[in-house]
């Protein structure tokens, strides 16, 4: 019955133009992956519906809920300035990274895979085993010698699963075996015995974005969950997790730092973790940052209908992404809501909010969808706004 009500609201939207009353049109995307950045994939929808829907009143609002694009997102809503340091990707090949700079608020915003991501390594050149966070830490000190006192991260997309040790070595932070020998590769903290802390550690207060409540260790952990997209292969397991478990126990017996079990610690490869460790910072859901800094609710609120949209809607959709948290906070305000995706496998308990997807792949395959992603959304958005109906929650 409540889909049918969403239905019935979203077609009297859609057909509010046929006496040319305007329609007021959230438009709020998240990136598709590795295809097309949030702000694109606004533009491209818009594109479309202007195309069939010309005096509608659109309203453009990239989203990210921590991962890449997070920081030009939350730069622009925050009114931060585009900076650049020199610093390591994961890789530690030299690179030049993006972060966001808001003086009047002594507030830093870094994106995590604009220096350490995944998509800025060749696909498989490197094993996880070879990759850290050291340069994350580099961009962190950047942004001290700025004079920033408040720093936000979006730490998604990252190529590492090293729970922070590079980024925590960057800080000044010693990692010691038996021997007094420094450990330099995080893959040797099974060795671990001693930890020394920087004696110059400054006062900054981390917000750490992540879109996933993974703790470190575990069934559920970073490693297993999110390690075999970065090239862990499943007989590394049982060492990875030894070593990362020495590392927390360490932690824990010489400082009282206790942040395995935390929700959001296996976020980005435990860097999470690392970073409420090492730099005392707080986590938080990536999707509530920017939709406090954006005025979500209020945005929504005013509006007849929100169009999302993302690469794929699927599994992790459900799961507190930031696509299915904008139908959820529709569904509760009442306000109709569409969703675009590249492709559609929702699970067989779809959450009942999805009442209207459209794919893609509809229109197209999979392969020319990804070639030519902005083409080929704004032919669905236009397709959308011509027909709107009826829904659909399966690929075609």
């Amino acid at each position: 019955m409540e889909n049918e009500v969403t239905t019935t609201k979203t077609k009297a939207a859609l057909t509010a133009g046929a006496g040319f009353a305007p329609a007021r049109v959230l438009i709020v995307p998240d990136k598709f992956k590795g295809t097309l950045a949030a702000a694109d994939a606004c533009a491209a929808i818009a594109r479309g519906w202007k195309s069939v829907r010309a005096w509608d009143q659109l309203e453009l609002l990239p989203m990210s809920d921590g991962g890449d694009g997070f920081g030009a997102v939350m730069g622009q809503l925050l009114k931060a300035r585009p900076r650049s340091s020199q610093t390591l990707d994961a890789a530690h090949r030299p690179i030049k990274a993006s972060w966001w700079w808001a003086p009047d608020q002594k507030l830093a915003i870094i994106e995590a895979a604009q220096v350490i991501g995944l998509a800025r390594l060749p696909a498989g050149k490197f094993h996880p085993f070879q990759l850290d966070t050291f340069g994350l830490g580099r961009v962190l000190e950047a942004a001290v010698r700025a004079g920033a006192r408040h720093c936000l991260i979006g730490i998604g997309g990252s190529a590492t699963n090293d729970a922070g040790f590079g980024l925590a070595r960057a800080l000044g932070w010693k990692f010691l075996d038996r021997t007094d020998r420094e450990l330099e590769q995080w893959w040797q903290l099974d060795r671990l015995v001693r930890l020394i802390p920087p004696g110059n550690a400054g006062k900054l207060d981390i917000t750490v974005a992540v879109d996933v409540l993974n703790p470190l260790l575990g069934p559920r952990g970073c490693s297993r969950v999110y390690g075999f997209q970065k090239g862990i292969r499943p007989e590394e397991l049982p060492f990875i997790e030894k070593s990362l478990r020495r590392l927390t126990e360490v932690l824990e017996q010489q400082l009282s730092i206790a942040h395995a079990r935390t929700p959001g610690a296996g976020a980005a490869g435990g860097l999470g973790f690392g970073l409420m460790a090492f730099a005392g910072a707080k986590v938080r859901s990536g999707f509530g940052e920017f939709a406090q800094a954006a005025h979500l609710e209020e945005r929504i609120g005013s509006s007849d209908l929100v169009i999302t949209a993302e690469g794929a809607v699927d599994r992790q959709t459900f799961m507190g992404k930031g696509v299915g948290q904008v139908t959820r906070l529709c569904r509760q305000l009442k306000i109709p809501c569409i969703t675009l995706a590249g492709m559609v496998n929702p699970p067989a308990k779809a959450d009942r909010s999805f009442s209207s997807v459209f794919a893609l792949t509809q229109i197209t395959n999979l392969e020319r969808a990804k070639k030519q992603p902005g083409y080929y959304l704004e032919k669905l958005s236009a397709m959308v706004a011509r027909n709107g109906f009826p829904p659909t929650t399966t690929n075609l």
